[in-house]
């Protein structure tokens, strides 16, 4: 499967922004989708899964604030991100894999395709 992330931008403190995944096939019925992002000098964290069968998880750093959703007939997935902070600034990257997990707060996926990412920039 090819993905394709898009969406990003430029935006202040407090704006939103939403970013579409669209996938060159229809998800499997097996098929996490999560969001995942980089920014510079630091590792790439996980931060938002959907599931096949639609259940949702979100690292605690965006919860409450963020929210993922999929639409299966445009084979597309959806990250609604409202008040958007400074430290949300990163490459968001999307992917599809078997699982997602929260432990701790932070997001972990095995994921094994992943398509190229998207710039979010948030200025203070």
């Amino acid at each position: 499967v090819q993905l394709q992330a898009s969406g990003g931008g430029l935006v202040q403190t407090g704006g939103s922004l939403r970013l579409s995944c669209a996938a060159s096939r229809a998800f499997l019925e097996d098929d996490t989708v999560g969001w995942f992002r980089q920014a510079p000098g630091k590792e790439r964290e996980g931060v938002s899964c959907i599931s096949n069968d639609d259940g949702v998880t979100y690292a605690d750093s965006v919860k409450g604030r963020f929210t993922i959703s999929r639409d299966d007939a445009k084979n597309i997935v959806y990250l609604q991100m409202n008040s958007l902070k400074p430290e949300d600034t990163a490459v968001y990257y999307c992917a599809t894999g078997a699982f997602c997990t929260v432990i701790g707060g932070t997001l972990l996926g095995g994921m094994n395709h992943w398509g190229k990412g998207t710039q979010v920039t948030v200025s203070s």
